[in-house]
């Protein structure tokens, strides 16, 4: 507004000079006149100028505020619309933040876990490291104890071992005896007692030569091992059937030959049939009366030995309970004759009272009889009184 007063005061100073110029270029003939015509001009030119400014001003009054008002209202639009990009904004940042945390926490939830995990996989790795030390060592002891197993005594001495834990475990102590010598001197591992005799069983561990029939490279090598080891588990019959099946000492006529391996066992009495040039090594103990029995199948013997001697004990409990109950009928009999004696001695002392208690009463009567007598001269004797 300023700036436009001041290009309008210098417009109207241009005009002023201008007009002043060309009345001065004129020859005057009153210079009253010529001072009363700049006057005039310089009033008009004032007014116009005056009108000019105010209708300036009118209009850019009029332009100011409606620019005002437009700009008003288009603060006022772009201030809701700010104010509702920033709503949106602010929700949508809010969402993110929201999101953020969410997978902040997932990602914080899934780092604990693969945390975990990496601890789990590092403890199992450790573990693994242990059990393939453990499997190290165990295979050194394996191989010591292959070596050990070398000598017969040792291998002996293992079954042995191995028979007394497996009879530990089913047959109570009574039933069986370890190392039983016979009147011959014979010693056998271990025999079982039953109601109907004793049962040899001796533990044997043929396998030296077992092993070498194992490790043979060629089918004529591995033969070649096979009958040297049915030879040796042949003698191993032989020397049972002889040694310990004694029925003069109270053994059955069968005894039973452990073998303390599974494999071995397998070897001997179920793959060895499939040789049929010679009889095979079960039908040749079946001859000697000898059975075989491994680990699993001597269990099952023993469970039903078991439960044979339970049944027997069962048998003796019940002959036992019948011998008490006759014992305690002939008791019951001789209380009851002894009570029965009782009973007529007490009817008879009750009878007896029951007598005793009649004289009493009849007594009583005559003596209160004898009371009531009034005094009398009467010197008569007392028999002859009235009753």
């Amino acid at each position: 507004m300023e700036l436009l007063t001041l290009v309008l005061l210098v417009v109207v100073a241009a005009l002023v000079v201008f007009l002043s110029i060309k009345i001065l270029g004129r020859k005057p003939e009153d210079p009253n006149q010529l001072t009363l015509l700049l006057q005039q001009q310089i009033d008009g030119l004032r007014g116009e100028v005056n009108q000019s400014l105010k209708n300036t001003a009118d209009s850019m009054t009029t332009s100011l505020r409606s620019t005002q008002d437009t700009l008003f209202q288009s603060l006022k639009i772009t201030t809701e619309t700010v104010n509702q990009q920033l709503n949106v904004v602010t929700s949508q940042l809010s969402n993110v933040t929201q999101q953020l945390q969410n997978n902040t926490g997932q990602m914080g939830s899934r780092l604990d876990n693969a945390a975990k995990v990496i601890q789990d996989v590092q403890n199992k790795l450790g573990e693994l490291g242990k059990a393939t030390q453990e499997i190290k060592e165990l295979g050194q002891s394996v191989s010591k104890l292959e070596e050990m197993l070398k000598a017969p005594k040792l291998r002996g001495g293992l079954g042995e071992l191995l028979l007394e834990d497996l009879l530990k475990q089913v047959l109570p102590a009574n039933a069986y005896s370890i190392q039983y010598k016979f009147r011959s001197g014979q010693v056998v591992d271990a025999v079982i007692h039953t109601a109907g005799g004793i049962v040899p069983v001796d533990s044997k561990f043929p396998l030296e030569n077992f092993q070498k029939m194992v490790e043979a490279k060629t089918e004529q090598e591995k033969k070649g091992a096979l009958r040297t080891f049915r030879s040796d588990v042949k003698k191993h019959i032989d020397a049972i059937s002889e040694k310990y099946i004694l029925p003069d000492e109270g053994t059955f006529d069968f005894a039973l030959m452990y073998i303390p391996a599974e494999n071995i066992y397998y070897e001997t009495i179920i793959k060895d049939e499939s040789f049929a040039e010679e009889d095979g090594l079960y039908a040749y103990s079946t001859k000697k009366r000898v059975v075989p029995v491994s680990p699993n199948s001597f269990y099952a013997h023993l469970r039903v030995i078991a439960l044979g001697l339970k049944g027997l004990q069962i048998e003796r409990s019940a002959k036992l309970i019948f011998q008490n109950l006759e014992r305690l009928g002939s008791e019951l009999q001789k209380f009851s004759d002894l009570f029965e004696t009782l009973g007529t001695q007490l009817n008879n002392a009750k009878n007896n009272y029951d007598k005793a208690d009649k004289q009493l009463n009849s007594l009583s009567e005559k003596f209160k009889g004898i009371q009531s007598i009034p005094e009398t001269k009467d010197t008569r004797p007392l028999e002859t009184l009235p009753e």
